[in-house]
């Protein structure tokens, strides 16, 4: 699922115009000021030299204007204040958005029940490791992904799209596919009958399940009417493309080392590990922890399971 491509990189167009305006601050700091201080100065000490004369010769002097003299002549020029007031601003949002927690609008409906079209959630940044922002190298390990967990990650075809799934698999995991139901490293994922969903977007209804994906529970729907995986579209040439073999109706796939088997709940209309391959490490952005808001749905607001 895309979530967004803003400007390509909205991160580097962060990075780019912090170190900017970082610049222009600095710059100031340590000689734009000074500049305009010595030439103050210079103008004071023109204008006091004046005045004293003027007195010596009887005439009576005006001083108010020296304070406005001197504020004119020290105001900053409008593009270094501006770049002043932004710096601090965007310095604490490329910080906030790098190492800690990242905003994100889920635009499709491969996730749903669990998300929504619309949803603006927040995706944990640290949770995984800490990782240099732009080009996304963990320096620290935290944690690792665990099967249920809701990940954000780079697309592995296009590394400027963020994409959003459920961690089906970790490294070393073999995963069956097969009637609609998971089964994970020899044992079935077992599945509770819910209420028909009714898709919000479109009047249909899907049959709708209680997943306890060792131990993690979560809702994911089913389309009957649909295969377990579409052959027609499945990537030939994904990484380790040999570790997966395929039917109309069974899908297995032994997860390599430094990768992760992803799925969206919606799980016959997801686009997903299925069709394009593993995820590796390398490519994960954070853990997906909350919905702050939908616009057209207030009530949506809570933490993700």
């Amino acid at each position: 699922m895309n979530l967004q491509t803003i400007l390509g990189n909205f991160a580097l167009i962060l990075f780019v115009a912090m170190v900017v305006t970082g610049i222009i601050w600095f710059l100031d700091l340590f000689y734009f000021s000074k500049q305009r201080r010595r030439a103050a100065d210079a103008a004071l000490a023109a204008f006091d030299a004046r005045n004293a004369k003027l007195t010596a010769d009887g005439i009576k002097v005006d001083n108010t204007s020296r304070a406005a003299i001197e504020a004119a002549l020290l105001r900053q020029p409008t593009w270094i204040e501006y770049s002043g007031s932004f710096f601090p601003v965007i310095a604490l949002v490329f910080f906030l958005r790098s190492f800690l927690f990242e905003p994100f609008k889920i635009p499709s409906s491969s996730m749903v029940p669990t998300l929504l079209v619309g949803d603006l959630i927040l995706v944990n940044k640290f949770t995984y490791g800490i990782r240099l922002p732009i080009i996304n190298k963990k320096i620290i390990d935290v944690n690792n992904p665990q099967r249920g967990d809701v990940m954000v990650f780079k697309y592995p075809k296009d590394m400027n799209q963020d994409y959003i799934k459920r961690v089906v698999g970790v490294p070393g995991d073999k995963i069956v596919y097969e009637n609609k139901r998971l089964t994970v490293n020899g044992k079935e994922v077992s599945y509770k009958p819910m209420e028909d969903y009714l898709d919000e977007e479109r009047p249909v209804y899907s049959k709708q399940y209680l997943e306890n994906l060792t131990g993690v529970q979560h809702r994911i729907l089913n389309d009957e009417s649909k295969r377990n995986v579409e052959l027609g579209i499945v990537d030939p040439d994904f990484p380790h493309r040999e570790n997966c073999t395929y039917t109309y109706e069974r899908m297995t796939c032994i997860v390599p080392e430094g990768n992760y088997f992803m799925m969206g709940d919606n799980r016959d209309n997801s686009l997903d590990s299925r069709y394009w391959g593993f995820v590796p490490d390398k490519n994960i952005v954070g853990k997906a922890v909350y919905v702050w808001m939908n616009l057209s749905n207030p009530r949506r607001i809570g933490g993700i399971h």
